[in-house]
């Protein structure tokens, strides 16, 4: 069966005059190729759509039921053109987004609100990943883009670009007590407790894992690394468990745990820098209308 637009809109238009004359003239054309086709659409349908007689015309049952999908599937038809112009300009699609766990508490929420009232026609999938899963997926195209802590690997140079979007220096997070021990306010970290130290895994950030520790180095303190843990609030929950303290970005003094303080530090820390990374063969509209975007709240912060 190969219906065509066209038919169903003859269709409509008698239907709704119940008059070919005047469904004629509403499609401007005249009565006997409009007759035609009519009866050419009850043969394809194997059913007569409308009961004649000299009087009136009306709608049969099968015609009664091919109205209401005749006018839905008119109506969608109609909202090609502008599906096709919305997708061609990045107004809708779907954008795969990954991000780091410290960009929840900083970036990612304010842009997400920015970016969902621009193309509210977009579908966002969002997945927490560390930065060097991250990588691995735009390198294997599973995502568009990721919010990542850099560097980049060598491997991922020729092929991903990169958007510096945040700097934040590094902060003390450490189990509460801290004014019970006369420390107020930023602290040294030589003057604090000997406790053992929380930290991520090397292999998915080895530049601020190096420099985290460099910190301590500066600080003549060799630290005991008492857990690892991938995830921020995984480490700020131990922390709050009383298993050691840790250096997080400032960001992450927005996830407030029952035991836990933030503090400021003395001691000269690295500022944490945290950016977008996407495939540079990206063609998506899509993906382009989120890099514009971001680069525009970037200029405004």
């Amino acid at each position: 069966m190969n219906l065509e637009l066209r038919q169903l809109r003859y269709f409509v238009a008698v239907a709704e005059e119940l008059h070919f004359g005047k469904a004629a003239d509403r499609l401007h054309m005249t009565q006997p190729p409009l007759s035609q086709a009519i009866h050419a659409l009850e043969d394809m349908l194997g059913t007569p759509l409308f009961v004649r007689n000299r009087r009136a015309v009306t709608l049969a049952p099968a015609g009664g039921a091919l109205l209401p999908e005749a006018r839905r599937m008119l109506a969608q038809a109609a909202e090609i053109p502008r599906l096709v112009s919305r997708a061609a300009s990045g107004e809708s699609g779907r954008l795969s987004l990954a991000f780091v766990s410290s960009a929840d508490y900083s970036v990612l929420p304010p842009f997400l609100r920015n970016y969902r009232a621009a193309f509210p026609q977009v579908q966002i999938v969002l997945q927490e990943a560390t930065s060097d899963v991250q990588v691995d997926d735009l390198l294997r195209e599973r995502i568009d883009a990721g919010l990542i802590i850099p560097p980049l690997p060598e491997k991922a140079l020729p092929i991903l670009d990169y958007l510096k979007v945040l700097d934040e220096p590094l902060i003390l997070a450490a189990p509460v007590g801290l004014d019970a021990l006369g420390i107020p306010g930023p602290v040294w970290l030589k003057d604090l407790p000997r406790l053992p130290l929380i930290i991520f895994p090397r292999p998915i950030a080895p530049a601020l894992h190096d420099a985290i520790l460099a910190v301590f180095r500066a600080a003549g303190i060799t630290p005991e690394v008492g857990q690892e843990a991938i995830q921020m609030q995984t480490i700020v929950s131990l922390v709050s468990a009383g298993m050691g303290l840790a250096l997080v970005p400032q960001s992450v003094s927005n996830l407030m745990r029952p035991g836990v303080e933030y503090r400021a530090l003395h001691d000269p820390t690295p500022l944490v820098e945290t950016g977008l990374a996407w495939r540079r063969d990206n063609t998506s509209p899509v993906l382009q209308g989120f890099l514009d975007l971001l680069r525009k709240n970037i200029l405004t912060c």
